[in-house]
């Protein structure tokens, strides 16, 4: 609900990928509701965030037929719609953008229409083109061999526009490059974080986990190279959900995805004190 009267800013909350809900949960295990107490945080600092359902997704379910067919572009295209929103609502002159994961490329994108935009909040946001990341996190998972081969295969087809015959895969694979979101991940692949955020000239924070098993601390790194006037803030044993984790097991690092524990201390704080700041210089 958003409460104008008690809010010093309003920030849009831009889930990251799959089937992932405004909360943060997802089907695939993750049950620990990042993005609630990234908004609950928040609201104890006076700061009013909308969290919303992707397009075709949960609450948004009939805002069109088939949820895969969309592109990083249309999800762009949401964001203004819902800065819209939001500032007819809250009377704030500018909405901040803050997106997890893939959707800290979907406001990497919208920042490429800076209008209406206070800033953009990073949360574990690739930095390089997401099929370079995608092959480190299968690598990481599946080792070297075949079905490694088999998706490096698949993910360059993807790079080139190309819509590979996914049924010679391992099955596993084949889930990964279902037809059905071959279109989605042609549009995601085809951009360059690090090329979005070096055009956009409002402040931006990059918040990244040190144990994060899904973005590195070099993606944050390079986020910050490309847009040296960003601030960069590594989060000590967090994750990618800035779930606390305190050793480099990755059994106990997935274990927190599932779990309704609190966040990483002073994430809310980092938020609220960075637009704070902004806000003051502006």
């Amino acid at each position: 609900m958003l409460r104008p009267e008690t809010s010093t800013a309003s920030i849009l909350i831009i889930p990251g990928s799959g089937p992932t809900d405004r909360d943060g949960n997802n089907r695939l295990g993750v049950k620990g509701a990042p993005y609630k107490l990234l908004a609950e945080g928040l609201a104890s600092k006076g700061v009013t965030s909308v969290r919303v359902d992707k397009r075709g997704m949960f609450g948004s379910s009939r805002a069109v037929a088939d949820a895969n067919a969309v592109t990083i572009n249309d999800y762009a295209g949401d964001v203004h719609a819902w800065v819209k929103v939001i500032r007819e609502q809250t009377n704030v002159p500018c909405v901040w953008v803050a997106g997890h994961s893939e959707g800290g490329l979907v406001a990497l994108a919208s920042s490429q229409n800076p209008d209406g935009l206070c800033g953009l909040i990073l949360l574990a946001s690739p930095g390089r083109p997401v099929g370079e990341v995608l092959r480190e996190q299968l690598q990481l998972g599946l080792g070297k061999g075949l079905m490694l081969q088999q998706a490096s295969s698949t993910i360059k087809s993807l790079e080139a526009g190309h819509h590979p015959n996914v049924y010679s895969l391992h099955p596993a694979l084949q889930q990964i490059f279902a037809p059905p979101v071959q279109g989605f991940l042609i549009s995601m692949f085809s951009y360059d974080p690090a090329r979005l955020i070096a055009d956009f000239h409002k402040p931006v924070l990059i918040l990244q986990g040190e144990r994060d098993l899904q973005v590195s601390v070099a993606d944050a790194k390079r986020l910050k190279q490309a847009a040296p006037a960003a601030k960069l803030v590594l989060v000590p044993d967090a994750n990618h959900f800035f779930k606390v984790v305190k050793s480099a097991d990755m059994a106990a690092n997935a274990a927190t995805y599932s779990k309704v524990v609190p966040l990483a201390p002073h994430i809310a704080d980092e938020i609220a004190d960075f637009i704070s700041a902004a806000n003051s210089t502006q």
